[in-house]
């Protein structure tokens, strides 16, 4: 299980990763919130450890951008700020959990297991079929009438927003987000229609078209 901590204390991180090694967890840690906005855009990860006091980039922040990318990734916050207000800020930003500190290590384990559990229960982590599209994000295949379709990791990530927004609009701040790990090229409107256009040609005999919604974004609808 690949879980992604974001804490920027140096000891706590450092045995917050042993623990969490010991029960089964591959943690790669990030000391700030710029790298940590950076790895989990750009890495697969089950589930994440957010604090959100965290250096160059909070982690409110952190995590608005990375759930319009990920909506499904688990993300527990993890912080010392436990007023009503940090929590319901936290939440409303997506989070799927809350835990202030001090905290006990086998009540943080417990409630990654929960989260773990709901993740692979969800509908949206199993393969699903769109008109001809069958989509299986886990093992990241897709096919169309079993043939299996080509992408590239741009034209993935792009294919797996717009699914998961399907039936509204995506904009371009949200597939730039998506691709966060190579801004230049992410900030690119230009670079996201070259994409669009391969992705709407990889579709056309899936029975699903994207559509154009001038000075809004791209809508995948259905061509029935």
């Amino acid at each position: 299980m690949n879980l992604l901590l974001a804490e920027d204390d140096a000891i706590l991180s450092d045995a917050l990763s042993a623990q969490l090694w010991a029960v089964g967890f591959a943690v790669e840690h990030a000391p700030n919130g710029a790298v940590a906005e950076f790895l989990l855009l750009k890495q697969a990860f089950d589930v994440a450890v957010l604090d959100l006091g965290l250096p160059m980039v909070d982690g409110l922040t952190v995590l608005k951008r990375v759930r319009l990318a990920k909506p499904d990734l688990p993300v527990l916050v993890l912080t010392a700020a436990d007023s009503l207000e940090s929590r319901v800020a936290g939440l409303n930003a997506g989070a799927d959990d809350y835990l202030t500190k001090p905290f006990d290590f086998p009540e943080l384990e417990a409630r990654l297991r929960a989260l773990l559990r709901r993740a692979r229960s969800s509908p949206a982590n199993t393969a699903a079929q769109w008109g001809k599209l069958s989509f299986e994000r886990d093992a990241r295949r897709a096919s169309i009438d079993g043939e299996p379709l080509d992408l590239s990791p741009r034209e993935w990530m792009l294919l797996d927003l717009l699914l998961g927004q399907r039936d509204k609009v995506v904009t371009k701040e949200q597939i730039a987000t998506a691709w966060g790990s190579d801004p230049s090229e992410a900030a690119s409107p230009g670079s996201i229609e070259v994409y669009i256009h391969r992705l709407r040609r990889k579709l056309e005999t899936s029975g699903l078209a994207i559509r154009t919604v001038r000075g809004l974004g791209y809508l995948l609808e259905s061509n029935d």
